[in-house]
C-alpha cells in the first residue's frame, strides 16, 4: 500500500503531525510518498518517497491531507479526480473536514488491515461561460460562492434552476452548496446543517434585501444557470471552495449542477455526524 501525503507546511503543528503520522504508517507496513516539491522539507523521514504530482496520485491507493480544511478540500478534489480515497488529519484549528486529530494517529493502523468505511460525497460542478463561449470548468467539495467584488454594493443576480426562474438575488451573494459544504460557509449565513452523505443542492442567500429570502435545498439532478442581472453596474466574483476568486462580466453565465464524479473520505472512528457535529461545532462556539 502507497500512501500520498501532502501536508500544509503553512500551519504551525503540520510539521511535527507528518512526522508523527509518517513514523506510524512505517510501522503498519505502510508506503509513503510526498509530490517532488517537499524533497527538502523532510530530512529526518529516510524512508520517504517523492514522486511528480501525476506519477504520485496514479500510482498512489489512498491520499492523506495533514492540515485544516482548506488543505483537505485541495487534496480531495484531487482524490476525486484520480479516484482514490482521501483522509484528512487536523493540524490546525477546527478541521470539520478532517478524519482524526493529532492524538489518534494510533488509529492509521487500521489502514493495513482495511478496517475503516469510505463515505462518498458529492461534488458540485461549475461550468463558466462567456459570450456562450466555454471558458472555465472546475469542481467545488464544498461550495460555490457568487459574492459581491471589491465595492460595497448590493450584487444582483439572477438564478435559474432547470430552465425555471428561481429569483432575482439582491444580497451581498448567493451560496450553492453541497452536504459536505453545509457545515461551511452556507451554515455561517444562516444556512441549514446537512448530512454529507446526502445527495443535494442547498442554495442559500448571503445578507439579502428581502423579508423572504431563506435557504432552498433542492434534488441532486437539479441543474442552476445564474448570471448577473444585466446594467446592474455591481461587480460579482466567482469562487469554488474559498479559491482564487474570478471576476464576471455582464456576458457571463454559470452551469453548476452535480458532478459525475464524488470523493471517498476515509472513517476510521465510529463517530456519526452528529458526533462530530457536536465536538466541532457545538463545543468549539463555546470556547
Amino acid at each position: 500500500m502507497l500512501a500520498a501525503i501532502m501536508p500544509n507546511l503553512t500551519r504551525k503543528n503540520a510539521f511535527d503531525v507528518t512526522v508523527a503520522a509518517c513514523k506510524r504508517l512505517e510501522a503498519a507496513g505502510i508506503r509513503y510518498s510526498f509530490p517532488d516539491q517537499y524533497k527538502c522539507a523532510f530530512p529526518v523521514l529516510e524512508n520517504a518517497i517523492y514522486l511528480e504530482d501525476e506519477r504520485l496520485f496514479k500510482e498512489c491507493d489512498l491520499i492523506i491531507a495533514v492540515g485544516g480544511d482548506g488543505s483537505v478540500m485541495h487534496s480531495a478534489k484531487h482524490a476525486a479526480l484520480s479516484s482514490k480515497p482521501v483522509l484528512g488529519i487536523n493540524a490546525g484549528n477546527l478541521a470539520f473536514m478532517a478524519s482524526l486529530e493529532s492524538d489518534e494517529l494510533d488509529l492509521l493502523s487500521k489502514l493495513a488491515t482495511g478496517d475503516y468505511k469510505i463515505s462518498r460525497r458529492m461534488l458540485l460542478e461549475l461550468s463558466l461561460y462567456e459570450n456562450d463561449q466555454l471558458i472555465r470548468k472546475d469542481y467545488s467539495i464544498n461550495d460555490i460562492v457568487f459574492a459581491r467584488g471589491n465595492q460595497i454594493k448590493l450584487s444582483h443576480i439572477n438564478v435559474e434552476c432547470n430552465g425555471r426562474k428561481i429569483g432575482r438575488y439582491s444580497s451581498d451573494g448567493i451560496i450553492l452548496s453541497t452536504p459536505n459544504g453545509s457545515t461551511a460557509y452556507s451554515l455561517a449565513a444562516g444556512g441549514p446543517v446537512v448530512d454529507p452523505d446526502m445527495q443535494c443542492i442547498i442554495l442559500t442567500p448571503v445578507c439579502p434585501h428581502s423579508l423572504f429570502a431563506r435557504s432552498i435545498i433542492f434534488r441532486s439532478d437539479s441543474v442552476f444557470t445564474i448570471s448577473p442581472v444585466a446594467d446592474s453596474n455591481a461587480p460579482i466574483a466567482l469562487s469554488c471552495d474559498g479559491e482564487e476568486a474570478v471576476m464576471l462580466s455582464e456576458d457571463s453565465r454559470c452551469v453548476i449542477k452535480c458532478a459525475d464524479i464524488d470523493v471517498g473520505f476515509i472513517i476510521l472512528k465510529e463517530d456519526t455526524f452528529m458526533d462530530v457535529l457536536y465536538n466541532k461545532l457545538a463545543t468549539n462556539s463555546l470556547k
